[in-house]
């Protein structure tokens, strides 16, 4: 099992930054992505950023390229999602998972263990 606890959602304006946070416990050594989701009520989880755990590639969803930053600290188990340039698009839950054996990176039901979320909510 894997535990994962997110933190550092929050609300800011426009333009602003935030990090989340993602510290993941329990038998990590079996992961083989780790990523981002969010979730407007009445929709869709989407994909946001997924990373390999061997760095081996990152990934970013067209909506978020070139604003949002996927990372992964191996040393203290820590996914990370830095977020530039935030829009009121980008109001959403947002989640962490990890998966072990994930075909489709920012595809949701590839993705195994889920974090409870936390909200980001971007104002005009």
């Amino acid at each position: 099992q894997v535990q994962l606890v997110e933190s550092g959602g929050g609300s800011v304006q426009s333009g602003g930054s935030l990090r989340l946070s993602c510290a993941a416990s329990g038998y990590t050594y079996s992961l083989d992505y780790m990523g981002w989701f969010r979730r407007v009520p009445g929709n869709e989880r989407e994909g946001v950023a997924s990373i390999s755990t061997t760095g081996s590639g990152t990934y970013h969803a067209n909506a978020v390229k070139g604003r949002f930053t996927i990372s992964l600290d191996n040393a203290k188990n820590t996914l990370y999602l830095q977020m530039n340039s935030l829009k009121p698009e980008d109001t959403a839950m947002y989640y962490c998972a990890a998966g072990s054996d994930v075909r489709w990176v920012l595809r949701p039901d590839d993705y195994t263990y889920w974090g409870h979320g936390t909200q980001v909510t971007v104002s005009s």
